[in-house]
């Protein structure tokens, strides 16, 4: 069984899912008008991580979407679920 941190490029659900968290991501760190370097500060990576996690060249895993979740005040099936909109 393939795991979700493989090259996303080969597996094009996971690919299409990831650019959708990207853009929640996006979304939420601007509407908190927080710069790249400001998450990456608060989730403790750096902020070329945001970055790739913003593109869906990077997946992060449940620790780091909870982390998310929680600077944001948002539900994971929020941040996860692509039906669901962040308000």
């Amino acid at each position: 069984m393939p795991y979700l941190y493989y090259d996303v490029n080969f597996q094009p659900s996971i690919c299409a899912l990831m650019k959708r968290f990207g853009e929640k991501l996006r979304y939420l760190r601007q509407r908190d008008d927080l710069t790249m370097k400001q998450l990456a500060d608060k989730l403790g990576v750096s902020d070329s991580y945001v970055s790739q996690m913003q593109t869906g060249d990077k997946v992060p895993n449940v620790a780091m979407l909870v982390k998310i979740a929680d600077v944001f005040n948002v539900t994971l099936d929020q941040l996860a679920r692509d039906d669901l909109e962040i308000e």
